[in-house]
């Protein structure tokens, strides 16, 4: 026996429909303005939020100093200066070890590069000097007429080295403003705001600045576990400069992808020009797996723990990130996930029916009762 559908819940379904369509257009337009408005202040933006990373990193700290009777000013001044010391620390312990070793990495690396020669002129190559000088003048041929693409690709690079210092010299004024007047800011910002805003908005940036904590000292932890497993391999197979290394690979962790990549190419090449290449393929193995099991096991669940998302919404988020923005989009792309998901768990409580949720928790059988 066939059912035929009725006219009128038919135009309702389409209404309630084009309704809906209607207003998720109207988010997607926001959504899109929004972007749009963000990347064309992007010189403002991106030191504000590398300003709020280094913030959570430095605020238990100053939150400490607080609490024992510091005045914020000067806690906030302690911290920044404490954080730079730190840092140049951190280049000091990966410069020095370099410097001091940089003759002995020279000649291996020289010696690496004549073993090379000799491998490519036995068999099964057989690669005589004469094809390897012509490949040398080839390349530097190849260099001399692209000479001025060079130049222009060296003053980007310049540029963009630039650019990074004045975003890490704002992103520190910025910290030491955030650290020295942070808890007035919700008090602040609660006063500006009317009506309902005054509580909601207040509520969603403390909970974002919790994510935000989580965020980086799960980032933190996940490059420690990197630095240890990763120094560890080095330190048995006897290869140099193992503490730099580490220090390499515990800060390259903060910058997604590109950061390992690099730090990894270092460990491998210094392991090439020391002890040869069967100890750097080893070094290779070592970080690829390291990286593999940070990259899809320990990373996803560390942050979804701290984060309250699941492991493949943070590789999902950090893909989409990826392939939208680069690095920049890999690097924002979990902490973005994680504010957007607080600011639908708070709409989701607020739109939520309480009476609904105590029938449903006093039912016996988990089904919400009909009112």
């Amino acid at each position: 026996m066939s059912a035929t559908l009725s006219s009128t819940k038919t135009a309702a379904a389409l209404r309630t429909a084009a309704r809906t369509s209607a207003h998720s257009l109207l988010v997607l337009l926001l959504t899109a303005v929004i972007l749009w408005g963000v990347g064309r202040m992007w010189s403002v933006v991106w030191p504000l939020v590398v300003g709020l990373f280094l913030t959570t990193l430095t605020w238990p700290l100053t939150r400490f100093l607080r609490r024992h009777g510091w005045h914020p000013a000067l806690a906030a001044a302690v911290v920044t200066v404490l954080f730079l010391l730190v840092v140049t620390g951190i280049v000091a312990l990966i410069a020095v070890p370099v410097a001091s070793q940089s003759g002995e990495l020279a000649d291996g690396v020289v010696e690496g590069i004549q073993r090379l020669r000799e491998w490519a002129a036995g068999p099964p190559l057989n690669i005589g000097d004469d094809q390897i000088t012509g490949a040398f003048d080839t390349a530097i041929a190849r260099v001399q007429d692209s000479i001025g693409s060079m130049v222009t690709a060296v003053a980007t690079g310049v540029g963009t080295v630039l650019n990074g210092v004045v975003t890490a010299v704002l992103a520190l004024f910025l910290m030491f403003f955030f650290l020295k007047d942070g808890p007035r800011f919700l008090p602040w910002l609660a006063r500006q705001l009317p009506g309902r805003l005054a509580t909601d908005v207040p509520i969603v940036a403390e909970r974002s600045w919790d994510t935000l904590g989580a965020f980086v000292r799960s980032q933190a932890f996940v490059g420690l576990l990197d630095a240890v497993f990763i120094g560890l391999g080095l330190w048995i197979l006897d290869v140099p400069l193992v503490l730099p290394l580490a220090v390499l690979t515990f800060v390259s962790a903060f910058v997604p992808i590109v950061g390992a990549l690099f730090a990894g190419l270092v460990a491998v090449l210094i392991a090439l020009v020391s002890n040869g290449l069967t100890d750097a393929l080893i070094v290779l193995a070592i970080i690829v797996v390291v990286q593999q099991l940070e990259g899809n096991v320990f990373q996803p669940m560390i942050q979804s723990r701290g984060l309250g998302l699941h492991a493949a919404v943070i590789l999902l988020a950090v893909t989409l990130g990826g392939s939208l923005a680069g690095i920049v989009g890999s690097l924002l792309a979990v902490p973005l996930a994680a504010l957007i998901a607080v600011f639908w768990n708070y709409l989701r409580e607020q739109l939520s029916d309480p009476r609904q949720e105590a029938e449903t928790d006093e039912s016996p059988s988990g089904v919400a009762v009909a009112s």
